[in-house]
């Protein structure tokens, strides 16, 4: 029969009290692996959207800026990608001994990269909400059919149809129309509606991720020079969770509009996110309890 002695009764509670139950503590790197394994699959069907929306949005004439703008949402969810990982890395899976010289730069450089793309679907994202403000006006017009000959697609609430004789009818009831996406996609005065609305939820979710991004990297630096107390975390952490706030109402507003996978995806980068804080609460109960037995040795 295997035995403990008291000497190893004490390390284990030690243990129990620095990194919790190990029942709750599997659970969580459970629940990530779910979450994170999700998240791929979600971005393999971005890839495909972003690529289906593209053949009705870009031709020969399209620039590299403009499909780089085409496909922000595939750039942009691996850049999130790259920066979880480096996050789950340095918060939880690597100890802090590995942090060398030659390991933080190589960390420090692949995330200015993802910086450098979030800054690209930012720029994308005001590029299109200012482009759909300029939107070329076409009417009024008898029906949809008098636009059949100019080789265009219909778009309402992110959904393209190739327009000719045999759909146009059925597509719009509408008179006034306009050209977006370089005059390659017509829509009427609801659609450009919607597109001007998720226009600015796009804009305002990479924002709101970024404020959280950055929000998250002060808090790391912070504890890492052994500071996990203050008003100014505890600032930190309140604005934080008004971010989450607004993320959930545009979950919300994905789901008004029939997107159920945008508000599916958007919901386990939150829970990605909020793994991360898991790590980061865990290790600051770390660093208190060595502060505490330094100063009680």
């Amino acid at each position: 029969m295997f035995i403990l002695n008291e000497a190893d009764m004490t390390a284990m509670d030690q243990a129990i009290k620095e990194k919790g139950p190990p029942g709750r503590s599997n659970f969580r790197q459970w629940l990530k692996l779910a979450v994170y394994t999700l998240l791929l699959a979600n971005f393999a069907f971005y890839i495909y959207d972003d690529w289906q929306i593209a053949r009705h949005t870009l031709n020969d004439a399209s620039t590299w800026l403009d499909w780089t703008a085409a496909f922000a949402a595939s750039i942009d969810e691996l850049a999130w990608f790259a920066l979880l990982f480096l996050f789950e890395l340095e918060t939880y899976a690597l100890p802090d001994e590995s942090f060398t010289r030659k390991r933080v730069l190589l960390m420090h450089s692949i995330r200015l990269v993802c910086y450098l793309f979030l800054a690209h679907t930012l720029y994308a994202y005001a590029t299109t909400t200012v482009d759909l403000g300029n939107a070329v006006h076409k009417g009024p017009l008898d029906s949809l059919c008098e636009l059949v000959d100019q080789d265009l697609s219909f778009g309402y609430n992110l959904q393209y149809t190739e327009l000719d004789a045999a759909n146009c009818a059925g597509l719009s009831s509408g008179q006034d129309f306009y050209l977006i996406d370089e005059g390659l996609v017509v829509t009427d005065a609801n659609g450009l509606m919607i597109e001007k609305q998720l226009a600015w939820l796009d804009l305002a979710e990479a924002s709101t991720w970024l404020l959280i991004l950055f929000i998250i990297e002060i808090i790391v630096r912070m504890q890492e020079r052994g500071i996990t107390r203050g008003n100014i975390r505890s600032s930190l952490k309140g604005l934080k969770i008004a971010l989450y706030g607004i993320l959930w109402a545009a979950a919300a507003y994905w789901i008004y509009r029939g997107h159920y996978v945008y508000a599916w995806d958007e919901a386990l980068w939150i829970l990605g996110f909020m793994a991360i804080d898991m790590n980061v609460s865990q290790w600051r109960k770390e660093i208190e309890n060595e502060a505490t037995v330094s100063q009680t040795s």
